[in-house]
């Protein structure tokens, strides 16, 4: 079946079966920061924004995500960046694999709630799981990049 995606501002056009995830089309279209975790949607390794929404794209159907605008965390450029030097700053950056997940995730909560509180920031990410970390470093970094003190 031919789907059309808009990833990051770009229109895709493709062929793909009708039970394809969103992930294994990302990946096939060079989009490797959308991690494979779990497959069960558990651990939020794969997560996106759909229309701003954070979802997980290994069990979201690619043929759902047509006429919707899909963001990766390439998508978000500088702003992805900026995300990243707050958590790197403060010491929770271990092996990276599930950071574009938890970056796109936090820019989407700084779009829906522009001043969370600590506790809806723990809301807002509890889907997104590391397996390195405490978090007590990611929480520091996410709470001084959204200004919550």
């Amino acid at each position: 079946m031919k789907i059309e995606l808009h990833v990051n501002g770009k229109f895709y056009s493709l062929d793909t079966n009708p039970d394809a995830f969103l992930l294994d089309i990302l990946r096939e279209l060079g989009f490797t920061s959308v991690r494979r975790g779990c497959d069960t949607g558990s651990c939020g390794a794969c997560s996106v924004l759909v229309d701003g929404k954070p979802v997980l794209s290994c069990c979201y159907l690619a043929v759902r995500a047509q006429n919707h605008e899909i963001t990766t965390v390439e998508g978000l450029g500088e702003e992805a960046d900026k995300i990243t030097e707050y958590i790197i700053n403060e010491g929770a950056d271990q092996c990276g694999y599930c950071g574009p997940a938890l970056v796109v995730t936090t820019y989407a909560l700084k779009q829906e709630i522009p001043n969370p509180t600590e506790e809806q920031i723990k809301q807002y990410l509890v889907g997104n799981y590391c397996r390195c970390s405490g978090y007590e470093g990611q929480m520091r970094g996410i709470k001084k990049y959204l200004g919550v003190e």
